[in-house]
């Protein structure tokens, strides 16, 4: 049986969780699928600082009140999306990712997010859920004092907007 899922806007008090889980979550998919001078740029104080400002974007996911996913929107950017590794399988990943997808489809028609080119996993996730690989390109990950360029993936999503929803009287 499936544990119930919930999802609600984080605040100051899922800093520390949130981070830690950033942390986990990006070595896992990253470490081997970017180039091996970010990783001095991704150590856990550096999720650490970076939590706070995403704060008002970010929802997580909990089960039994503990944070397992968390997904960080910023514009129409899906910038951030991690789930526990002992929570994965279970539709966190999905519920957060349909999350962002309503999130975005109130104010944009296309839905956009970046993958590492080697995270054959995520790159898997998006594609069994609807999004579309639109090609190589440089991402420009944030780092202190400006961004570092990693080999991605854009993946897209055209959502239906509230102007495209049929009423029916």
């Amino acid at each position: 049986m499936t544990a119930d899922i919930e999802l609600r806007d984080a605040g100051i008090r899922d800093v520390d969780a949130i981070a830690n889980l950033w942390y986990e979550g990006w070595r896992d998919g990253h470490v081997g699928h970017v180039p091996d001078g970010l990783l001095g740029h991704r150590r856990a104080e550096h999720f650490r600082e970076r939590v706070p400002p995403r704060l008002q974007q970010t929802t997580v996911a909990t089960i039994d009140s503990g944070i397992v996913g968390f997904v960080t929107v910023i514009d129409n950017e899906v910038e951030q999306i991690y789930v526990d590794r002992n929570a994965r399988g279970g539709g966190v990943a999905s519920s957060l990712l349909r999350h962002a997808e309503a999130t975005i489809a109130g104010r944009f028609e296309l839905a956009w997010l970046a993958v590492a080119t080697g995270n054959a996993r995520a790159r898997r996730f998006y594609s069994r859920n609807g999004w579309r690989d639109a090609g190589a390109f440089d991402y420009g990950a944030e780092i202190a004092g400006g961004t570092f360029v990693v080999p991605c993936h854009r993946y897209e999503k055209t959502l239906a907007t509230a102007g495209d929803k049929l009423i029916r009287c």
